[in-house]
């Protein structure tokens, strides 16, 4: 199992409001590309992302499904990346002295990701979750509008 924890110098509000744009997955999501609602309102319960994960010369098409969302509060996936197995990731938004504590939890659920599960996974999956909460701060403390539509647009000039 491997469970992150990383503080984010924003408030809850904020995080959520970058977790809620799927268009923005490919910023902080090791390996993500091509992010897409497949299903539902993101990140509604049953709502489903369809996205590309780069392994070195492979490409998997993963699809994740919303299981639980408390917004401002819980994000629980369920991200199914084919022949790899499913696994569960879920993120919990703590307000911390007007910052929040995002803790990251994922773990194999069924498939060869569950029967392959072993400590130096672990650590691969703690090296890539070190990476990739990193890059969810950078975007977030980095935003002055976490809300916006998409990576690359430039955002209005402020007087």
């Amino acid at each position: 199992m491997a469970v992150r924890h990383r503080l984010i110098r924003k408030p809850p509000a904020d995080v959520w409001a970058v977790l809620s744009a799927p268009e923005r997955y490919g910023e902080w999501v090791v390996g993500a590309a091509k992010a897409e609602v497949d299903r539902g309102q993101w990140p509604e319960l049953g709502a489903t992302l369809r996205y590309e994960i780069k392994i070195g010369p492979a490409t998997l098409h993963n699809r994740t499904v919303v299981r639980r969302s408390e917004p401002i509060t819980a994000l629980e996936l369920e991200a199914d990346s084919g022949p790899l197995g499913t696994a569960r990731i879920a993120m919990e938004l703590r307000p911390w002295g007007g910052h929040t504590l995002l803790i990251f939890d994922e773990h194999p659920l069924r498939g060869a990701g569950g029967a392959l599960h072993n400590g130096l996974l672990d650590l691969a999956q703690q090296v890539r979750h070190r990476v990739m909460l990193g890059r969810l701060a950078r975007v977030c403390e980095g935003d002055e509008d976490p809300g916006r539509s998409a990576p690359g647009r430039p955002r209005p000039h402020k007087a």
